[in-house]
């Protein structure tokens, strides 16, 4: 069931149960990463978490720092579940109409990876469109709004409607795709702007959705620099929501891949979940 927000959401702490569980089959020994874990970062405490799974694993940092996991899956059928327990601080997307794009110029050095083209965005090939569609409009935080209302209304939310190896290109001809694509088109969009634009995925419990259309999944939107800091924009949903949990970022979903694996590796089943976590009643005094 959908749950309401909390009262003063932006104000208070959301604490929320998020994980996940695959089957997975393999027909040999296979060294397979997973990026399923929260990043830790301000505003997010990890107050318990657990992998249940017979193969060996060890976690470690990305150089985007990430938290990964690495396994050692052996052959045949195998379960694999995370579960972690987290409070956010700040669980409400901000909206900062005010906020400035930043001239090249002056962006600091690790922030212009951000511009540059990467494996599923392309801002050299889609450039013109960009300035076509965009380049009139007063820089700031509402030209990316308007690039997002853009995807938003181009694309089709459907599911199968792209693959592993679609690029930004290939979703805007096609029209249509899944939330990867829609934050691959975006961040493609305020590339070709000169707007620093970085991929997140994570997970997000439906809050304030009157229904949810489908079962639970991880979720793809993205973050632009403006004003000296990065905001979060979400192309697919395009509305401010509540409860974000980050698991990566990066330049796009290479990136952040839910699961790399050096063999071939067999997807049996798959479930997400992100549960708000109801406070209780106050003991009586």
């Amino acid at each position: 069931m959908a749950t309401a927000p909390p009262e003063d959401a932006a104000e208070k702490q959301l604490e929320m149960s998020v994980g996940c569980t695959f089957g997975l089959n393999s027909s040999w020994p296979t060294t397979t990463i997973m990026q399923l874990a929260p990043r830790l970062e301000a505003g997010v405490s990890i107050l318990s978490e657990r992998w249940d799974t017979d193969a060996p694993h060890h976690s470690y940092l990305d150089h985007y720092e990430n938290r990964c996991e690495r396994f050692l899956l052996p052959s045949g059928e195998l379960r694999i579940a995370y579960e972690a327990h987290v409070v956010l601080t700040d669980p409400a997307d901000l909206i900062q109409p005010e906020e400035p794009e930043i001239p090249v110029a002056s962006l600091p050095d690790d922030v212009f990876t951000f511009v540059l083209p990467s494996r599923f965005c392309l801002p050299d090939e889609m450039g013109h469109d960009a300035w076509q569609l965009f380049g009139d409009l007063t820089p700031g935080w509402s030209r990316v709004q308007a690039v997002v209302d853009y995807v938003h209304n181009h694309l089709q939310y459907t599911p199968g409607g792209s693959n592993p190896w679609t690029t930004a290109a290939d979703a805007y001809r096609a029209g249509q795709g899944v939330c990867r694509d829609y934050a691959h088109l975006a961040i493609t969009f305020c590339r070709a702007l000169n707007i620093p634009a970085r991929y997140v995925f994570g997970y997000i419990p439906d809050i304030d959705v009157a229904q949810p259309t489908a079962p639970n999944d991880f979720e793809a939107w993205f973050e632009a620099y403006l004003g000296g800091r990065w905001h979060t924009f979400d192309a697919r949903n395009n509305r401010p929501l509540h409860g974000r949990v980050v698991v990566g970022r990066g330049r796009d979903a290479v990136d952040v891949a839910l699961i790399t694996s050096f063999g071939p590796l067999g997807l049996t089943s798959f479930e997400v979940h992100a549960d708000v976590i109801e406070a209780g009643p106050a003991a009586a005094s």
